[in-house]
Parts: structure tokens; C-alpha cells; sequence
């Protein structure tokens, strides 16, 4: 298919332009290119590595969460410059969804993260600039119980700050590094706030605030956005997908 064609329908499925989002993030169509687009390549970020990839399999598209612009108007020099020459070399096109990924309610990091633990997005809390961002859900279980079930959708270990009660019924979700946003998941009532990263006051803000703080790393928590998107774009378009898998164990 046309890659206007695409970018037209991601930007509207995904609300790009209604999505408030930090600056550098720069939603939506990075990199032109005049090819087709057939064969989508899928990862977390846009970093020299996942480029590669993506050229060697021989994609047409790049679709990321994190773009390529994360450090602001900057030289074309150095990794930048080695990134953008391997991307446009291939004519690869690039495409980036960040807050308009994480949030969206089908296939958005939090939502697809909640229904792997077993948690059916009833509610909305914290927010940014207006815009609310987390889901909460019920889910009748105990902490160690609910730590190890994250751990396994996640593949790896859990940080655990015990602050909230033992047994857990109300549990939130914000991935990534939303770790200041415990005093937002303890005002909504949930028991248990699960992220991907957090600062050293964070724990405090736990402890005292009674919740518990599941910290399962940035990277585990937000591999599952581009997924599930790549899974609804070949349902409705027919378009090969991979997942590059290139994860910074934070």
C-alpha cells in the first residue's frame, strides 16, 4: 500500500494529532520514502541497532515508540548522522508513535500490558496535559501473587516496593517510566501500581502513600504497543510484520 495511505490511517487510529506529547517525541511520520510498503518492521526504539535490523529483513516501514529525535534539534553528526544515512540509504520510512501508543485503548501499551495480567481496563487515572493516561482495573490476589504473575508476562524480575496492603484488589498501569505518577495511581484508590521505572523519592511516595510500586523495567513494560499494532495492521491490511526485539534491561 501507498505510505500516505498508511500514515493518513495510523495518524487518525491512533489520534496523533489530539494526543498531547512532549516535543521531542515528534508523533507520526519521521523519515519519508517512495516505496510501497509491504513489510513493516516493529520495535521499541529507533536506535542504531533496531535500524539495522530493519534493513537487513529488508522492511519497508520502521514503527517505533520511541523516535529518532529523542535529544532535541541536534547536528547531524556522529550516531545521528549514522542512523539517518543507513535509513535514508535503504529508503526506509519511519513512523513513531509515543503517548498515542501508550494510551490508545485497543492496542496501547497500558491497555494490551493490563489485559496480559489479567486486568480488564475499567478506569482512567493520572493524566498529561489533560489527557488521562493510566488504566486501573480489578484484580482479586495477593501481592507476592500478583509480583509473580509480572514478573512472568514480563520475562524478567520485578522491584517491589511493599507499601500498599497485602491483599491487592484494585491494580493500575502506566508503562514505561511513570514512576512520579504514584501519588496519582495511590489518590485513585488502586492497591497496587505497576510501571516500568521509577526514581529513588518514588519509594517514599509509596510507602507513605500505601501502595504497592511494581517496578518491572522500561524496555519489558513497552514491547507490547508496536506489537499489537504490526498484529492490527496485518489483520486490516494484509502487511508482513517482525518484531526487533533489542531490549536495554532498564
Amino acid at each position: 500500500m501507498r505510505l500516505n495511505e498508511l500514515r493518513e490511517y495510523l495518524d487518525g487510529y491512533l489520534r496523533v494529532a489530539q494526543v498531547p506529547d512532549w516535543g521531542g517525541a515528534l508523533n507520526g511520520l519521521q523519515v519519508d520514502s517512495p516505496r510501497e510498503i509491504g513489510r513493516i518492521a516493529v520495535a521499541v526504539d529507533a536506535a542504531g541497532a533496531t535500524v539495522e535490523a530493519a534493513v537487513a529483513w529488508g522492511a519497508d516501514l520502521l514503527l517505533v515508540h520511541h523516535g529518532l529525535f529523542w535529544d532535541g534539534n541536534q547536528p547531524v553528526t556522529g550516531r545521528r548522522y549514522r542512523r539517518l544515512k543507513a535509513i535514508l540509504d535503504a529508503d526506509l520510512a519511519v513512523y513513531s508513535a509515543h503517548l498515542p501508543l501508550d494510551v490508545h485503548p485497543e492496542v496501547g501499551n497500558n491497555a494490551v500490558l493490563a489485559r496480559e495480567l489479567g486486568i480488564d481496563p475499567r478506569g482512567s487515572f493520572a493524566e498529561y496535559k489533560g489527557m488521562p493516561i493510566g488504566v486501573w482495573g480489578e484484580l482479586e490476589t495477593t501481592r507476592g501473587e500478583l509480583v509473580e504473575r509480572v514478573a512472568r508476562v514480563l520475562g524478567g524480575p520485578v522491584h517491589v516496593v511493599p507499601g500498599g496492603p497485602e491483599r491487592i484488589r484494585r491494580v493500575g498501569v502506566i508503562t514505561g517510566g511513570a514512576g512520579d505518577e504514584v501519588g496519582a495511581a495511590a489518590r485513585a484508590g488502586l492497591d497496587a501500581f505497576v510501571t516500568g521505572e521509577g526514581k529513588h523519592h518514588n519509594f517514599f511516595d509509596a510507602e507513605e502513600g500505601g501502595i504497592n510500586l511494581l517496578l518491572g523495567g522500561h524496555y519489558a513494560t513497552e514491547v507490547w504497543g508496536v506489537r499489537a499494532l504490526a498484529r492490527h495492521l496485518e489483520e486490516r491490511f494484509g502487511l508482513e510484520w517482525t518484531f526487533l526485539d533489542h531490549p536495554t534491561g532498564l
